[in-house]
């Protein structure tokens, strides 16, 4: 078969970091003729050499170049293009791993779009990624209609024959940002870049150990010299204008803006803060223009004057006044609605965990403030002018991979007095609905632990919060809903208090168990029993039966919905089974309901009272209790005695 995509992995002493990259490769959906995976071994000093050459070894797609330590990244990336065969090539680091279908995605998508360039979607463990590029699918982008400047890192699938119609290749030696200047130049001479958004393509890793190369403090002389040469490539595919200014607004803010602001300012040792703001400032007025600052937020546009301006100690103020603003969104209610958990919650900004105020008379300066008591009231002039555009989603992160997917919200505004002369809050009121079966991106939220957070975009602005703390003794607690092919439990974490969702993992917190025998009904061979549990309609489940010293029976049930009427109480739904009662009567059985019976691995909840079951019916018991100081599980003693003779026997090498 052609080769359909070659994966690039430059490597360097990963040590046991390389296990989940490797595993993500062993994984892919696509048929290992269709791709190859290329190592390109950087002179590493550890076992990895040798760990890839037996990979290698048993796997025929996969293949590893040995080479002398480069220094960086650009000369393996280079060596695997030259190379690769595929069709397409994609560029993976070696602490970080692929979905399962990020390949056979990607290619489809680029194949049926003709891309030149390829962006999965991120997902960031520890480490920052892009959110608004993926909000959406763009199978069209462009720097001008999409914001791809936002997303520079390497990790893209690029078509090979763009790679050799161009020349395109990473700069090479000891250096930053060589992905940078590579991605930048692709997003600019692409025909196409088509950007996948609903499934997560690559997971981005920060080490436990922090040993990953961006975390690692740089030479501020050579990096910023080497930010020139990635503004050199904008200056070489565009013409002066709008579209440069915007393209150039994104270094500026995130590699120097950022850098000077709020917490992060604060927390850089005071020395090598110097030795940023000194290189920082030289790019400023070497290479931006107004034009370039015009488009920046108002607090963004306040640090970037102040570094034209020289006035470092009034930088440290705003920044410590800055690095005290933060979000916060109080639950006000949640509650299942058909197959969605409806969240209901307020959020607004707060300054030290007050709520922030502003003055709603404050005007806008003509132009730079000259001090801070201005600068402040341009940023509340920017936020009651804008109020009317502020946003807040909600997003829901699986926390073992933080991939995570927006939500559909509505947002209402209200503009609250603060009780001070002139001054309110800007408060939001957000309705979201979380549908199991359509939240991950269109498909269904997979089986895990789901946190959920808000991110507030008002005035100069937007970041990120949980979902929480709830709201103390009243907070609503709805039961696990059967929803979608999914048991989905929305509850409050246990240090914090925030709102969470629970997808296929919960056993003891549904409540099954405690089902009083009093609470259960038989009506001749039809069994009726309560459980604190939301379905949206009828669902088949299953009841098993379980008897001493004969198989197990299981038996098709049904979950009904409760309404306040009839069989169930609003929000719990009643499992209905019709049990046979000739193969069952004359013995008392323990019973146990899959919630999910199509589901791999089914599990199975039990219920605490026994069913005793006769010819003319069924009806519920208490359980028969252990005796009076025996052993609380069946044959435990046995067990033990056995384990310990055995010990034993192994001791005395008999």
């Amino acid at each position: 078969m052609p080769v359909k995509v070659s994966v690039i992995i430059p490597v360097y002493n990963p040590g046991p970091y390389i296990e989940d990259c490797v595993g993500s490769m062993l994984r892919q959906s696509l048929p290992p003729d269709e791709f190859e995976v290329i190592f390109v071994d950087d002179g590493s000093t550890d076992d990895t050499p040798a760990r890839l050459d037996e990979l290698a070894a048993e796997h025929a797609h996969i293949q590893v170049v040995h080479q002398e330590n480069s220094g960086w990244s650009g000369k393996p990336r280079n060596v695997g293009i030259d190379t690769s065969k595929g069709e397409f090539v994609m560029f993976v680091d070696n602490d970080d791993y692929l979905g399962d279908e990020a390949l056979e995605r990607m290619y489809d998508y680029g194949v049926a779009n003709e891309a030149d360039v390829v962006v999965g979607k991120m997902a960031g463990k520890g480490r920052g990624v892009p959110v608004e590029l993926f909000r959406v699918n763009r199978p069209h982008a462009n720097v001008e209609n999409a914001p791809l400047i936002d997303s520079l890192t390497p990790h893209k699938m690029v078509r090979r024959a763009f790679l050799e119609r161009t020349g395109l290749r990473f700069p090479e030696g000891r250096r930053r940002l060589e992905d940078h200047v590579f991605v930048t130049e692709a997003y600019l001479r692409a025909d196409n870049v088509s950007v996948l958004s609903d499934y997560v393509c690559y997971y981005h890793i920060r080490r436990d150990d922090g040993s990953n190369a961006g975390f690692q403090r740089f030479d501020p002389v050579g990096y910023f010299k080497n930010l020139r040469e990635a503004l050199d490539v904008v200056e070489r595919y565009t013409e002066p204008g709008p579209l440069r200014d915007r393209l150039f607004r994104r270094w500026l803010r995130v590699e120097m803006v950022e850098r000077l602001s709020g917490r992060r300012m604060r927390t850089i040792p005071d020395e090598y803060r110097r030795e940023l703001y000194d290189e920082i400032r030289g790019v400023v007025l070497e290479r931006f223009g107004p034009g370039v600052d015009a488009g920046l937020r108002p607090a963004q546009r306040i640090v970037a004057a102040l570094v034209r301006a020289d006035r470092y100690d009034d930088l440290l103020a705003f920044a410590e006044r800055q690095a005290a603003i933060a979000p916060a969104a109080r639950p006000t209610g949640v509650a299942w609605a058909g197959e969605a958990v409806r969240v209901t919650f307020d959020v607004e900004y707060l300054h030290a965990d007050t709520p922030l105020t502003f003055s709603e008379h404050a005007k806008a300066p003509d132009g730079t403030p000259e001090d801070l008591e201005g600068a402040n009231a341009w940023l509340d002039a920017d936020a009651v002018a804008r109020f009317g555009q502020a946003t807040a989603d909600l997003l829901v992160r699986e926390r073992s991979t933080s991939a995570q997917y927006f939500q559909p919200v509505t947002v209402e505004r209200e503009t609250v007095p603060s009780g001070e002369d002139g001054r309110v809050r800007l408060v939001l009121h957000v309705t979201a609905d979380i549908d199991p079966a359509t939240a991950a991106g269109g498909a269904p939220l997979g089986a895990g632990l789901w946190d959920t957070y808000v991110r507030v975009g008002l005035g100069s602005w937007t970041k990120d919060c949980r979902l929480g703390p709830d709201a103390g003794p009243d907070r609503p607690e709805p039961h696990a809903g059967v929803v979608g092919g999914r048991v989905v439990l929305p509850y409050w974490t246990n240090e914090h208090h925030n709102f969470s969702l629970d997808v296929d993992r919960a056993g003891k917190r549904l409540g099954i168990a405690a089902v009083a025998p009093e609470d259960i009904r038989g009506d001749g061979p039809v069994l009726r029993v309560p459980l604190p549990l939301h379905v949206a309609a009828a669902t088949p489940v299953e009841l098993r039966l379980t008897g001493p010293g004969v198989p197990p029976v299981d038996v098709p049930a049904t979950l009904s919905p409760g309404d306040g009427t009839g069989e169930g109480a609003a929000g719990r739904a009643t499992l209905t089974a019709e049990l046979p009662l000739e193969r069952l009567k004359g013995a008392t059985w323990r019973a146990s309901v899959c919630l999910v019976p199509d589901a791999p691995g089914r599990r199975r909840h039990a219920l605490t009272p026994a069913l005793r079951v006769t010819a003319s019916g069924v009806r519920a018991v208490r359980p028969p209790a252990p005796a009076a100081g025996g052993p609380q599980r069946p044959g435990l003693a046995r067990r033990v005695v056995r384990k310990l003779r055995r010990t034993l026997r192994s001791a005395l090498g008999r």
